[in-house]
Formats: C-alpha cells, sequence, structure tokens
C-alpha cells in the first residue's frame, strides 16, 4: 500500500501524518500524537469510548481511516479540556457523580459537547438521545443525564 501525506488539525494544531491512509484515527491519536484520551473499547463503533468531534460531529475514531480526514479539524477531550465549555462540563460531570471508572467519560463527554453546540438548551429526552451511542457499565445513566442538563445550566452562554 502506497503512503500518503495527510494534513489535518489536531486540537487546533495543523499534524502531518504519513503512512498508511487505512490506518484507524485513533491509532494515531493515541499511538503518534500521544493523545490517550479517546480509548479503544470494542474497536467496532459501539461503544463510543473513542469518540471525537470530527469538524465539530460526534464520530467513532475507530471507524475513521486516517486518509480521509485530509484537511479537517479533530477535537479531542484534551483539547475540549483547555477550553471553558470543556471545563464546564468536566466539573459538571463531577458534580453530579456522573464518574467512576473513568472509561466511557472520554467519549461521553464529547457527546456532550457536540449536543451543547448544536442545543445549549436540552430537555432529559434530548440528552438521552446524544450520548445513546456511547455505553456506560459503571456510573449508570441517570448521572450522565443530570450532569449534562447541570452543564447546559452552568454553561449558559458559552456555547
Amino acid at each position: 500500500m502506497k503512503d500518503n501525506k495527510i494534513e489535518f488539525r489536531v486540537n487546533g494544531e495543523t499534524r502531518i501524518y504519513e503512512g498508511d491512509p487505512l490506518r484507524r484515527l485513533l491509532d494515531v491519536l493515541r499511538e503518534d500524537l500521544g493523545l490517550t484520551g479517546p480509548k479503544d473499547g470494542c474497536g467496532e463503533g459501539e461503544c463510543g469510548a473513542c469518540s471525537i468531534l470530527l469538524d465539530g460531529e460526534v464520530v467513532n475514531s475507530c471507524l475513521i481511516p486516517v486518509g480521509t480526514i485530509q484537511g479537517q479539524e479533530v477535537l479531542t477531550v484534551e483539547g475540549l479540556n483547555e477550553t471553558d465549555q470543556g471545563k464546564c462540563i468536566v466539573e459538571a460531570y463531577a458534580d453530579a457523580g456522573a464518574v467512576q471508572c473513568g472509561f466511557c467519560i472520554p467519549g461521553m463527554v464529547m457527546a456532550t459537547e457536540a449536543l451543547l453546540r448544536k442545543n445549549p438548551s436540552p430537555d432529559e429526552a434530548a440528552v438521552r438521545k446524544a450520548i445513546s451511542g456511547n455505553l456506560c457499565r459503571c456510573t449508570g445513566y441517570d448521572q450522565i443525564v443530570d450532569a449534562v442538563l447541570m452543564a447546559a445550566d452552568r454553561g449558559k452562554g458559552l456555547w
């Protein structure tokens, strides 16, 4: 397979990847760039642990070949945590008791950010729909829903 040069932005910084264009974006983020927030859960796009924002849309990075993101913007939980929005979300998750093992939380946080960008005042049904692609085995969804609603309330004007 021919290696390609792929240029994209990660957390506001231009990056160039030279290698197999079919390699999973998740692996490039974790192994090449040291961004370990996205987790390798199922590897099949079912659990959401690897969720990132790609041009503002939440996607499972385990399903994205790096060769398909030429010129696009990637936001990981590490980049989001540097923003006021990210800090608001993380604080709400902590305050609502929505974090236990932490494995699913980066993906949940990214799904929360994607939701609040589109709908800064969601109701419970909208929150449940937005996080429906993310599995949590420890915390329970009620606390996570509470955290998202808390972030929306506290973050009025951020999104």
